[in-house]
């Protein structure tokens, strides 16, 4: 009897962690698809070595605010959160990279696993002279988003597109910041994507 009963506890306790578990990647939320985020690049295996983030790509969240708040200067692409610093190392600048031309039309894409209520996507690009090798800071990017897409509380597709144009001027390697800022919480998604223009 005393061994039936712990057979079934210990059954009880394997399929409630496997709800527990499953409940918590499904809260995961959104990422950049298009251009390739770094956290798709480990999510589909190009990059390894990524830690957590190869199973949540979705995750990288963190304050709202930015730049005047959210996460600290070198912790950006992980939204602050340890767990994703694979994303902040720069990989000795040798993270793939979506090629693009000045000043083309681009479909920007986000991929949604919980389209929360937003507020806005928000588009940086770091400033000519940018150095790949180092970790992100705000210094290095442009101080005003190059596209603002508002959504004033509306919930994103699931397949979220945005169409616009990235900008003119730019050549050699740099890397668009995708802000996903959440309508009703303290919080934003962050996206990294490296491009060579």
């Amino acid at each position: 009897m005393r061994k039936k009963l712990t057979t079934a506890l210990v059954a009880l306790g394997t399929a409630a962690s496997t709800v527990l578990v499953a409940g918590g990647s499904a809260q995961g939320h959104g990422y950049s698809q298009a251009p390739t985020s770094r956290q798709a690049y480990c999510a589909d295996g190009t990059v390894s070595n990524c830690g957590a983030i190869q199973w949540e790509p979705q995750s990288v969240e963190g304050l709202k605010g930015f730049p005047a708040a959210g996460p600290a200067d070198g912790k950006i692409c992980s939204a602050g959160n340890n767990t994703f610093a694979a994303l902040d190392d720069p990989r000795g600048g040798d993270w793939p990279t979506t090629q693009l031309r000045p000043g083309q039309g681009y479909t920007f894409k986000w991929k949604m696993t919980a389209p929360h209520r937003t507020t806005d996507f928000r588009y940086y690009i770091t400033k000519d002279g940018w150095d790949p090798t180092k970790p992100l800071t705000r210094a290095d990017l442009e101080p005003q988003p190059f596209m603002t897409v508002h959504m004033g509380g509306r919930q994103p597709a699931f397949n979220e597109t945005h169409q616009g144009s990235v900008p003119t001027g730019k050549s050699g390697r740099h890397l668009i910041l995708g802000v996903w800022t959440v309508h009703d919480t303290a919080n934003a998604f962050y996206s990294c994507a490296d491009v060579t223009f």
